[in-house]
């Protein structure tokens, strides 16, 4: 199968508290998918590996800092949406410094227990997540 929409390499980052908690950000209204909750991340840039990423994009979105070696492969994400193809790598993090600001023109943030996920309006390519926090509580 060959696509016929540009394809994208991003990063999310699931972080969780010790009561297994894990952070969702509300997108901004303006932007697609807009109002959706996520897991902060974003596009992967030229010359940086998804771990550097993942640093970069945390700092930038919550304020928080990451250090490499806190992160942890937790699943990939390979989904078609109907104007591009998003692949990404999906770390886990528990350890991490600073309180949660957000610095982007996001609406909210809340911190979510894995049972609860599927109350929130996420875009479909988080299914996988998903499923993947939910086999490990």
């Amino acid at each position: 199968m060959t696509l016929n929409v540009p394809s994208f390499l991003c990063c999310a980052a699931v972080l969780q508290r010790v009561d297994t908690s894990v952070l969702l950000v509300q997108r901004p209204f303006h932007k697609s998918m807009g109002g959706c909750w996520e897991f902060p991340g974003g596009k992967v840039e030229e010359f940086e590996t998804p771990q550097e990423t993942i640093v970069r994009e945390i700092a930038e979105e919550i304020d928080v800092t990451i250090n490499i070696a806190d992160i942890f492969p937790l699943t990939f994400v390979s989904h078609t949406y109907d104007n591009f193809h998003l692949n990404m790598f999906v770390f886990l993090c528990k350890t991490w410094s600073g309180e949660v600001t957000l610095k982007e023109g996001q609406p909210d943030c809340a911190w979510v227990m894995p049972g609860d996920l599927e109350k929130y309006l996420m875009p479909d390519a988080d299914e996988p997540i998903i499923k993947c926090l939910m086999l490990s509580i």
